[in-house]
């Protein structure tokens, strides 16, 4: 499952980041960010217009990214 395709409110662990193309800086930053395997994540909300920008809490820190850097994400949703 892609981490733009999480319900609302659900966490999950990221299983990966998808590089596009060699030295993908977004997917670096991604990862610089946190979003690495095993690291837990919950999408706290989602933007007014077109569900962008996603709000992801990894720990006690908060993102906002738009949902095609969240598309490149995947996750393991977990079971409540």
């Amino acid at each position: 499952m892609r981490l733009s395709d999480l319900p609302k409110g659900a966490s999950a662990v990221v299983e990966r980041v998808d590089d596009i193309h060699p030295n993908d800086l977004i997917a670096q930053r991604l990862r610089d960010l946190g979003f690495v395997e095993g690291e837990r994540v919950r999408l706290v909300a989602r933007g007014p217009v077109g569900a962008d920008p996603l709000l992801i809490q990894i720990g006690s820190t908060r993102f906002a990214l738009r949902r095609s850097e969240a598309e490149r994400v995947t996750v393991l949703q977990e079971v409540a």
